[in-house]
C-alpha cells in the first residue's frame, strides 16, 4: 500500500502535515443557509476539507416502525425509527452543487461519505477529489466495488470492523482501483469517551495494514485528536457545529468553531514538536554546548608536574578537553605553568 497519495494538490501521508477534514453531518438542521455558515466556520478554524454525509432515508432503511427498525434507549437517538432519524437530518441532494462550489471557492477540500452506489453515481457527477466509506458502510462490497472504480484516494472509518473485513475492503478497493486507502481508528459510539478511544491502535493500523493511519474521532474535546497526532495519525476528522446548545444531530459529540479552530493550532504545534528523529543540537541548542563539563585545572600547576585528581576535575564549563580524556591526562605532565581555572587542552600537556 501507498505510504502517501494526493487529493487535489494536498499530499497526504508519510512526511505530510496532518490532513485535518471537518464533518458537517447533519448539524446543518437542514437548513441551506446554516450549512453555509459551517463551511465558513470550517474555513476560519483552518481545516483543511469539509465533508458532507451523502443518503437519502429510503437509500439507507426502510420506512419501518417494527421493534427492529426503532432505536434503542442507550442511543443518542433513542425512541426514533432509523427512517425517521435519517428523514430529519440527512443533507438534501440538491444543495450538494451549491455546497461544493461554495467550499471550493472558499479554498477548501470537499467531499462526501455516499452511502448507496447510487450516491456515488450522483457525486460522480460534482468531482469529488476522495470519497470516504462510514463505518458502518465498510462491509458493503457492492459499495467499496464502486467507490474504488472511481480511481480516487479513500479513506474508511474502521468502526465495528475485524481485522479481516478491513482487509477485505482494502483489497476490494485496491482491486478495484482507488488511488490510495487510508483507515481511521473509529468508535462507533456516540458521544465516544476516552477509556473507549484506545489511540494505540493507530500506529498498530500502519503497522499491520501498510496504510495511512487517521482518526475519525466521535469523543468529546481535543485530546483523542491530538494524541493521534502525536502517535502518527496523519488524517483528523472531526464534527462541527455551529453551537451545541442550538442542537444538532451529532452536536453531542461536536466541536463549536472556536473549539475547532484551537484543535487545528494544537495539532499545527504538535507537529512541530515530533519532528524528526535526530540527535544532532540545532544551532539554539549548541549555544549551550559552553554548559557541559570538561576538564579543568583546579590547584595552580607548575611547569613538569603531574596532573592529578587533586589538580584536574571534570567540572562546568565546557571549554576544556571531553572527560573521556581524563585517565589519558592523569599522570602526564603540565608543559607550563598553569594557574588555577585554565581549560585542560592538549597544548599544555608536555
Amino acid at each position: 500500500m501507498q505510504n502517501i497519495f494526493s487529493i487535489d494538490k494536498r499530499k497526504v501521508g508519510a512526511g505530510q502535515p496532518c490532513f485535518i477534514v471537518a464533518e458537517l453531518s447533519g448539524n446543518h438542521k437542514q437548513n441551506l443557509n446554516r450549512a453555509y455558515q459551517l463551511i465558513d466556520a470550517a474555513k476560519e478554524a483552518g481545516v483543511d476539507a469539509v465533508k458532507l454525509q451523502t443518503y437519502t432515508p429510503d437509500t439507507l432503511t426502510i420506512d419501518s416502525d417494527k421493534k427492529w427498525f426503532r432505536i434503542g434507549k442507550a442511543n443518542a437517538w433513542a425512541g426514533q425509527t432509523l427512517y425517521d432519524l435519517y428523514k430529519s437530518v440527512y443533507t438534501p441532494w440538491e444543495w450538494h452543487p451549491q455546497l461544493f462550489a461554495y467550499a471550493r471557492k472558499k479554498g477548501l477540500i470537499i467531499f462526501s461519505t455516499p452511502f448507496d452506489i447510487t450516491a456515488v453515481d450522483f457525486l460522480e457527477e460534482l468531482t469529488p477529489p476522495l470519497y470516504k466509506i462510514a463505518s458502518f458502510e465498510n462491509i458493503d462490497v457492492d459499495l467499496l466495488k464502486r467507490i474504488g472504480q472511481t480511481k480516487k484516494p479513500v479513506l474508511i472509518s474502521r468502526g465495528l470492523a475485524s481485522p479481516e473485513e478491513i482487509i477485505t475492503a482494502i483489497n476490494t478497493l485496491k482491486r478495484n482501483g482507488a488511488a490510495g486507502v487510508a483507515v481511521l481508528h473509529c468508535i462507533s459510539s456516540y458521544p465516544a469517551t476516552l477509556e473507549q478511544m484506545n489511540i494505540a491502535t493507530i500506529p498498530d493500523l500502519q503497522k499491520k495494514f501498510k496504510v495511512i493511519p487517521g482518526l475519525s474521532d466521535h469523543s468529546l474535546g481535543l485530546t483523542a485528536s491530538i494524541t493521534a497526532v502525536a502517535l502518527g495519525a496523519k488524517i483528523i476528522e472531526k464534527h462541527l457545529t455551529l453551537s451545541r446548545k442550538e442542537g444538532g444531530s451529532d452536536c453531542t459529540f461536536s466541536l463549536e468553531p472556536l473549539e475547532f479552530k484551537r484543535l487545528v493550532q494544537e495539532i499545527r504545534q504538535v507537529e512541530k514538536a515530533i519532528g524528526k528523529p535526530t540527535y544532532k543540537p540545532d544551532k539554539r541548542e549548541s549555544e549551550n554546548i559552553v554548559f557541559r563539563r570538561s576538564l579543568f585545572i583546579v590547584k595552580n600547576v607548575r611547569k613538569g608536574e603531574r596532573f592529578t585528581q587533586e589538580n584536574v576535575r571534570c567540572i562546568r564549563p565546557g571549554y576544556g578537553l571531553h572527560p573521556k580524556y581524563l585517565d589519558e591526562v592523569l599522570g602526564r605532565k603540565a608543559a607550563l605553568d598553569i594557574q588555577r581555572g585554565t581549560p585542560l587542552t592538549r597544548e599544555i600537556l608536555a
